[in-house]
């Protein structure tokens, strides 16, 4: 089976629109949260905080369980390695984007305490 760039715009372009407002509300999340916390005086390499890490890894876990249900799917389908692939990695950008929210959030709600 071939692939050619075209094929795979044409369904990206009939797959992306229906998420489309939820992907510009994460990333406006993100944005914002990162700007606010700079702004206050968060450094992602001087804060640490261990509750935004394990809420983020929770958060990709859980993954697992409500993408295929969202996308109106089953996990009885992620049936090939090409689809297992893409639902972990899926499940790491959720993780990567709940903890790069929470991480200037919590520097927000803690202070600047160092550890």
């Amino acid at each position: 089976m071939q692939f050619s760039l075209a094929g795979i715009l044409a369904v990206l372009s009939h797959a992306i629109p229906p998420f489309l407002p939820l992907i510009l509300a994460i990333l406006a999340l993100l944005v914002l949260a990162q700007l606010v916390g700079r702004l206050r005086g968060y450094r992602f390499t001087d804060y640490h905080c261990r509750p935004a890490a394990i809420v983020a890894l929770l958060a990709g876990v859980s993954t697992l369980w409500w993408l295929p249900r969202l996308t109106g799917s089953q996990l009885a389908f992620v049936a090939t390695a090409t689809d297992w692939a893409a639902l972990v990695a899926a499940a790491l950008g959720v993780a990567l984007l709940t903890w790069l929210v929470l991480h200037p959030l919590s520097y927000l709600v803690r202070g600047p305490r160092r550890h």
